[in-house]
């Protein structure tokens, strides 16, 4: 890879130094070697394992430099963390190599994550360890399996190299790419330290290179924030319409392009709770799944406030009163998809609609039943011959009437409101909206502790599922199964 000639320098070194970034190289490992090549990206990237062979990846991760003309560096940025501003923050254990253009033409910031400190470190090692980098490999590649914007993990190196957390654990990095890494702890940087130059240079160079189309509005910075207070809406409605809950939704791990960023302590629900917290460190929940659009909002009023000096009130007002729409019609949508309902703009099935998600809801929650089982039940449901365990995936071990109850409530809906003539396509449609496979803190930990031993055929087998997590995979049936009582102990923290 750092030999491929498609490899170009960023265009964020075209922003000065020192405000924006700060040039770095890696610490060395000892003994790197390649654990996990995502083939599916590299192909779309135009890169093969040769470019990731010895002499052009793993052995330059041993040396105290990269190869010209490689120019690595790290970012500068703020952000506020569990409702608190810190004005020190960056790249603490990343850094950037280079641009490379995917078959399509789009361009793709490539990251060593993990790859040892920099100025912005505040004294930490800036190193990974293998359960961080597999969790977070996993998690990008699950989310780009379920359609939902995301940086991707491009490749995993392990190596020798100990690295001390709350006991020895090996050192690892993570190729992270995405079209831009920009954060809106990015903007609150500058704004932070009265350099309004230099925030409006940012706002220029991220409108001109990821929102082009802004440029020719009448007013390009309003057109601009609104179109990222949309993106993080439409974000938020995804994550609660998967069950995936983040664990840090600081502003400095959210995305300016409405990416998900920065997988540490996350989940996704097993049995629907929405109280759920699924960072151990987060002992108020504040990030808890269902405060998670809320967050969303309040981290748009930090960037509006980032913003202010390019926007006045009405722009940032008119702005920031989208998203509960957008966030409201986009959970809607991904909710009416997800029970084989057809969208509508009449009134009364819009409410109808929402009527029934939440009585559904409030099953999920009083019984409490399995989130993504029973929503792939649902669409097993309406198969022409319904597979014989199907009570496994509806009804679970919860009270059988009260899911009857409501299973009937739901087929007069949809005799009331659907063609009935449509139960096969809704049945195919429901199938592509509702996932068999979703990334369970315990297999994620079995995939962890098979790497941790230099093996990659756990890992490998959950990239295979979760890239395609609608598929039926007949073969991976235990995969699909409801966690044993065992994940409940599993921990993860924002030091995960």
């Amino acid at each position: 890879m750092f030999h491929s000639d498609r490899l170009q320098p960023c265009r964020y070194l075209q922003l000065p130094e020192p405000e924006f970034l700060s040039r770095v190289q890696p610490r060395p490992l000892n003994n790197p070697r390649l654990l996990q090549l995502n083939q599916p990206l590299a192909q779309q990237l135009g890169l093969s394992e040769r470019d990731f062979d010895g002499i052009n990846f793993a052995d330059h991760l041993a040396t105290p430099s990269l190869p010209e003309p490689i120019q690595g560096f790290a970012s500068a940025y703020s952000g506020h963390q569990f409702g608190q501003f810190n004005p020190t923050l960056g790249d603490g254990r990343a850094m950037f190599v280079g641009e490379i253009h995917d078959l399509n033409g789009v361009s793709h910031e490539l990251q060593l994550k993990g790859s040892g400190p920099t100025p912005f470190s505040r004294g930490f090692d800036g190193r990974a360890v293998i359960r961080s980098v597999v969790r977070e490999y996993l998690a990008s590649e699950a989310m780009e399996g379920l359609d939902i914007p995301t940086t991707r993990a491009l490749a995993i190196a392990i190596s020798d190299t100990p690295v001390f957390r709350e006991q020895p654990e090996q050192a690892a990095i993570m190729i992270r790419t995405a079209p831009s890494h920009l954060r809106f702890g990015s903007f609150e940087h500058f704004y932070s330290r009265g350099m309004l130059d230099h925030l409006r240079r940012l706002s220029d160079f991220c409108i001109d290179h990821y929102f082009p189309e802004c440029r020719t509005e009448a007013a390009p910075y309003a057109a601009w924030f609104e179109a990222v207070v949309q993106r993080t809406a439409r974000l938020m409605a995804q994550w609660q319409a998967v069950g995936f809950c983040h664990g840090v939704m600081n502003t400095d791990n959210f995305s300016i392009l409405g990416l998900t960023l920065d997988y540490g302590p996350y989940g996704f629900l097993d049995q629907y709770d929405p109280e759920h917290i699924c960072n151990h460190s987060d002992g108020e929940g504040r990030y808890a799944y269902q405060r998670q659009p809320g967050i969303g909002y309040w981290n748009c009023l930090c960037l509006a406030q980032a913003l202010s000096p390019l926007l006045d009130s009405t722009q940032i007002e008119n702005a920031l009163a989208q998203y509960e729409a957008e966030l409201q019609s986009s959970y809607l949508s991904l909710m009416r998809a997800k029970l084989g309902l057809s969208d509508s703009t009449d009134t009364d099935k819009v409410d109808a609609d929402n009527q029934l998600i939440r009585s559904l809801l409030d099953l999920l929650t009083d019984q409490p039943l399995d989130y993504s089982r029973f929503f792939r039940g649902l669409s097993y449901l309406h198969q022409p011959e319904p597979p014989t365990d199907l009570d496994d995936w509806l009804i679970q071990t919860a009270d059988p009437e009260a899911v009857k109850r409501w299973l009937s409530h739901y087929q007069q809906h949809l005799s009331h409101y659907e063609q009935p003539n449509l139960a096969a396509e809704r049945a195919d449609n429901m199938a592509a909206t509702n996932p068999k496979f979703i990334l369970r803190n315990h297999l994620a930990q079995q995939a962890i502790e098979k790497a941790e031993q230099g093996d990659n055929t756990e890992l490998e087998r959950m990239t295979h599922l979760l890239q395609r997590p609608f598929d039926e995979h007949p073969r991976f049936e235990q995969y699909a199964a409801p966690s044993p009582d065992w994940a409940k102990s599993i921990c993860v923290s924002c030091s995960s």
